[in-house]
């Protein structure tokens, strides 16, 4: 199951975090995000101790959406380090973020 990040959480769960984070910039009404929900919480597991997976409503989170620039949604954006190393927006085939979460392994 993926981890829910907030305003509040973000620094402390994804920027100080000591393996790389995948975060899903999503929000409740949008139906590509409720696709990739699934796929998400899948990849949650499958990476689980190797990469940190979580979700984050733009809605309820806006400050940190904004700071990253996320103008759609669903964006997922790959940090290592506490830097934004990679992003897909849109819903994607699993296999596209499993790709990019093992060339930050």
């Amino acid at each position: 199951m993926a981890l829910q990040f907030t305003d509040a959480n973000f620094e402390q769960e994804v920027l100080k975090s000591d393996v790389p984070v995948l975060v899903d910039f999503y929000a409740d009404w949008c139906g590509p995000c409720k696709m990739m929900s699934p796929v998400i919480d899948e990849l949650a597991g499958e990476f689980a101790g190797k990469v940190k997976i979580g979700k984050l409503n733009v809605d309820e989170s806006g400050e940190t959406a904004k700071a990253y620039r996320v103008m759609s949604i669903p964006t997922m954006i790959v940090f290592v380090g506490g830097q934004p190393v990679d992003s897909v927006m849109g819903a994607v085939p699993k296999q596209k973020l499993v790709e990019k979460l093992n060339g930050v392994l």
